[in-house]
């Protein structure tokens, strides 16, 4: 699949099999919740949210999905994280498991805090 053809997150989703289509759309619709305002984009080649600045990515892969974030964000919550695999910049979740929503909601809300913050600054 050639994801550089990808120019919106509809077809990005579309590229997957229905069980990670019901994942991917779980993640954008938790993050269009949370902050509303946001703006979708693709990233990097991925879904991606902006809001005063990037927001969060998110993606699917053969094992698993991630949802990736500023790592000083992600530093913030790693211990709400704890039983999923880490990276500097990614939250990993094994495709057997469901969408943290009350977490995945928690961090992209002090995510658009921060972005707010630093637009303020500027």
């Amino acid at each position: 699949m050639e994801k550089k053809k990808i120019n919106n997150i509809d077809k990005y989703i579309l590229m997957f099999s229905t069980d990670i289509q019901k994942i991917l759309e779980k993640i954008r619709q938790t993050i269009k919740k949370a902050v509303p305002e946001a703006e979708e984009v693709i990233s990097y080649s991925m879904p991606a949210f902006k809001f005063h600045g990037m927001l969060a990515w998110f993606a699917a892969f053969k094992k698993h999905y991630s949802i990736f974030m500023r790592p000083k964000v992600l530093q913030v919550f790693k211990e709400d994280f704890k039983q999923y695999e880490l990276t500097k910049s990614a939250i990993k979740i094994p495709l057997s498991k469901p969408v943290p929503v009350k977490l995945v909601t928690k961090i992209i809300k002090y995510a658009a805090k921060e972005n707010l913050k630093k637009a303020k600054i500027k």
